[in-house]
């Protein structure tokens, strides 16, 4: 690690030197990003710990998560643990559209963690600019953004996105309000294959498909990008939203080499309706840093005010990193144990990432080609998602099933169409719905069949159960199942039917977002090369 000095002045005249080396990397970082904001023209903003809930739930909409720690103070007042800044600054920054205020702050928020069913406190650091935001005011924010991310050392990579060009093309291609979380979600998690269903669904034209799906392919080198994006550009809003990218990348000059611009990065559409953008470091397995322009929430207390920020997660600085030697970039890949796992594996030595010695015969928990530039290791079916979403995979194989289940933050990339089932609700073969008592529903699959009896409005009571869960009807335990269904003899033997077919399951490959990134071209090679495979 390098050393860092400072000398401060202690008492007439007395100096002492004092080891910046000591410190983690989050407060050091904390240290050289003040100076850095202080520099800029940004003054300190801090919060009390507490803020009164009553902002939160009038604001839910704008918030990472609708969870909040509340309790009640003496005075009988319900209060929060704050679990956003911006919200607060935007609510008593003294704001206009005429004059131009900037913050930086230095914060924790307390909010459901990623890795555990709890709370968290999380420590940022972050910048507001409100009031009277030109493109100047823009470019100086995204090109802190890109200071800060340099100051922690590691290699790193800004994602540029913009709000107004994906909502642009939904509106050229005619998608209807009601589908567009969904669509938003697949470009999001570059679901080329979802993003295709969902749109077959709601009537979109072969050519607005194609549109939207050529959405997830623009990606890379800023002013590439951009210039690719021309021709997909349909209306006003995507030319105009094009035009500041263009903007950007050229104010930032040769920094830009640091910056990509991802076309299919998509923010919240309540929160976001602009510029957006990502901040990743190399061995981080999520974005360190998020921003944007949320021009909505800070119109909520000062009309006409615009705005633009972003927020460092400087937890995330702790991390420790995995060890690599000098110029190691293979590509891990977390496979699933069992025959989907054997069958996931013959496709890939089919397309040239072979191993030579059998993974399923050595007791090595990880088998690698180094010619090919890859690794394996097999985990239980359930864990791959767990195991690419937090980094220690690169990508993986997965069911739809558990995806849905776990909600895992990774990108989608292709569905192999390897393990074909369904997801089904079944019961006894003399089953009659009793519509008005609640359903006793018993599964594994807790939140899929949450879901989808809250998608009917239907009442149930789940069991959670962890196998054999063919036997709760039986034994009167619950009135149905919902499980994964392939050749039904299971259920028929033991007198079920199947009552509804409403997911399809079949193997996806997934990557962590940060992976994708830093190991593009390793990652896009293997999907190329197993598109075509599975396309024949």
């Amino acid at each position: 690690m390098m050393k860092y000095n400072a000398v401060i002045k202690a008492e007439e005249g007395v100096s002492m030197e004092f080891d910046l080396s000591i410190l983690k990397p989050q407060e050091l970082v904390s240290l050289q990003l003040r100076s850095l904001y202080e520099k800029a023209g940004y003054r300190k903003y801090h919060m009390g710990r507490f803020e009164e809930y009553g902002l939160y739930q009038e604001n839910l909409h704008f918030l990472p998560s609708e969870q909040v720690i509340t309790f009640t103070d003496l005075d009988g007042r319900l209060l929060a643990l704050k679990p956003d800044v911006t919200l607060s600054i935007a609510k008593n920054a003294q704001a206009s559209a005429e004059e131009r205020t900037k913050y930086y702050y230095i914060e924790n928020v307390y909010r459901p963690s990623l890795e555990s069913h709890t709370f968290e406190e999380i420590s940022q650091m972050g910048l507001e600019c409100m009031g009277r935001v030109d493109d100047a005011a823009t470019a100086e924010v995204v090109r802190l953004a890109l200071e800060s991310l340099g100051r922690t050392g590691r290699p790193f990579l800004l994602q540029l996105g913009h709000m107004g060009f994906v909502t642009g093309l939904l509106d050229a291609v005619g998608a209807p309000e009601r589908c567009r979380l969904e669509l938003l979600e697949c470009i999001r998690d570059k679901k080329a294959h979802a993003l295709r269903q969902a749109a077959s669904r709601e009537g979109l034209s072969k050519q607005g498909t194609d549109a939207l799906c050529r959405l997830l392919e623009l990606s890379g080198e800023g002013a590439r990008v951009v210039e690719s994006a021309d021709a997909l550009a349909l209306n006003s809003a995507m030319s105009d939203a094009l035009e500041e990218l263009r903007s950007i990348c050229g104010a930032l000059g040769r920094d830009a080499k640091g910056v990509q611009v991802d076309l299919a990065q998509v923010g919240d559409m309540d929160y976001y309706n602009g510029l957006v953008f990502q901040g990743f470091l190399d061995g981080c397995p999520r974005a360190v840093l998020k921003g944007g322009r949320y021009d909505p929430l800070v119109a909520r207390f000062h009309p006409g005010a615009r705005a633009i920020g972003f927020a460092l997660y400087l937890n995330e600085l702790n991390r420790r990193l995995p060890e690599r030697e000098e110029g190691e970039r293979m590509l891990s890949v977390a496979l699933p144990k069992g025959r989907l796992g054997d069958q996931i594996y013959h496709l890939l030595a089919s397309v040239g990432y072979g191993c030579g010695e059998n993974y399923s015969e050595t007791r090595k928990l990880v088998v690698e080609n180094q010619s090919a530039g890859i690794r394996y290791f097999l985990v239980k079916p359930s864990d791959v998602a767990i195991y690419v979403e937090h980094g220690a995979a690169d990508v993986g194989f997965v069911g739809r099933d558990i995806l849905c289940e776990h909600g895992a933050d990774v990108y989608e990339l292709l569905d192999t169409g390897l393990g074909r089932c369904d997801m089904c609700v079944a019961g006894p073969e003399d089953f009659e719905e009793e519509p008005d008592r609640a359903l006793r529903v018993a599964t594994k699959f807790v939140r899929i069949a949450r879901e989808h009896y809250a998608a009917q409005g239907r009442d149930i009571d789940v069991i959670e159960l962890n196998g054999s869960i063919e036997l709760a009807p039986i034994l009167g335990l619950s009135d149905v199942i919902v499980d994964i269904v392939e050749t039904g003899t299971t259920l028929r033997e033991n007198h079920l039917k199947v009552i509804e077919r409403f997911m399809p399951i079949s193997a996806r490959f997934i990557a962590n977002r940060s992976s994708y990134l830093f190991k593009q071209e390793a990652v896009l090679r293997l999907l190329t090369r197993l598109s075509e495979v599975i396309a024949q």
